[in-house]
């Protein structure tokens, strides 16, 4: 798997082999996927979450440690109406078994978008790699790595399997 680094091009990127896209308007990363804007997944879901997320980055702004934006961003999903768990466990299958090793990512909603939540100065290749970790042990094909520490805004990067 390949993972794009650099997202300054606002056009649809495709690297090869691994068809990994880039589309710059909420960066999203489709791995293995065509792109095409009817086949967005999760549209609504998203939008709502997505409306939620800059609602707590207008309020607080960057700068505080990301156990305070998972708080706020709880609250606010909570007064919307949208069904969220704030770190679940997800369990690892391997053949017939499943590791005692477990994955907690911050936020899902929908039972089926996970939310990463980072207040860091620039998103590395690790976050990435937990959030596309994260998607693979649970099934689930969305998820949405939040940098409420980027600078000068907020980063929210769209990864679909």
């Amino acid at each position: 798997m390949i993972i794009l680094p650099n997202y300054n091009s606002a056009k649809l990127r495709k690297k090869r082999d691994n068809k990994i896209f880039v589309i710059n308007t909420m960066r999203s990363i489709f791995v293995g996927k065509t792109y095409s804007m009817a086949g967005i997944i999760y549209r609504e879901e998203s939008y709502e979450i997505t409306g939620a997320i800059y609602e707590v980055y207008n309020t607080l702004g960057s700068g505080f440690l990301e156990c305070v934006y998972q708080e706020a961003l709880e609250y606010e999903l909570d007064q919307r109406g949208i069904p969220f768990v704030s770190h679940p466990e997800i369990r690892i299958k391997y053949h017939d078994i499943v590791l005692s090793h477990k994955f907690i990512p911050d936020i899902v909603c929908y039972d089926k978008i996970i939310v990463e939540l980072k207040s860091v100065s620039e998103i590395c290749d690790a976050n990435y790699a937990q959030l596309i970790n994260y998607l693979k042990a649970s099934g689930m094909k969305l998820g949405l790595l939040v940098n409420f520490g980027a600078t000068p805004k907020i980063d929210i990067r769209r990864f679909a399997l």
